[in-house]
């Protein structure tokens, strides 16, 4: 029974003692870094743009979406911010696979160049390298959303028989932006 008295008490002189030192380790202060560099800019340095709420995004994508459903046709809509990153993207019922990113390749390119894609398209004649930049779509079907007249987003359709109806129903979702 000594034996077992003097190894539990050697163990808990052990646990006591890297509780200890864990403990003083965790309460011990940080060192305080030897330079900070001021993060604050200052206005000259900044450039605002505006961004659509989501909610107006929505809106947008889902006249698009109604405007198409009314004709039958069954599409996808994307809405993309200034950057090109998806903000919505609504795919309709019976919408073909290839739609989805379609309409957010033509939603990038609509806002990118600040013009219809139907337009760019045009100027594939002039410079047919146009069509390696990636992410873009020289198809009809993009609009660009502008403020001011500088964009600030772009709505794509993709899935509907021709770019002149995927192109009808973006300028819808554009449409309901303005009212």
């Amino acid at each position: 029974m000594k034996k077992k008295l003097v190894l539990g008490a050697t163990a808990a002189v052990l646990t006591a003692g890297t509780f200890g030192a864990v403990s003083a380790s965790a309460s011990a202060p940080a060192a305080a870094p030897a330079a900070v560099a001021k993060a604050d800019a200052t206005d000259g340095n900044l450039f605002r743009s505006n961004h659509l709420t989501i909610e107006a995004a929505t809106d947008a994508a889902e006249a698009a979406l109604e405007a198409a459903e009314k004709e039958n046709q069954r599409v996808t809509v994307a809405v993309v911010d200034r950057n090109g990153n998806t903000v919505v993207t609504l795919r309709g019922d019976g919408a073909g696979p290839q739609s989805y990113e379609s309409a957010i390749r033509k939603a990038y390119t609509a806002v990118s160049w600040n013009a219809p894609t139907s337009v760019l398209a045009g100027r594939l004649a002039q410079a047919p390298n146009l069509k390696d930049i990636p992410g873009t779509l020289f198809l009809a079907g993009g609009a660009p959303v502008t403020a001011k007249g500088a964009p600030i987003a772009g709505i794509g359709v993709a899935g509907a028989p021709s770019g002149d109806l995927d192109e009808k129903f973006a300028q819808a979702g554009v449409a309901e932006l303005a009212k």
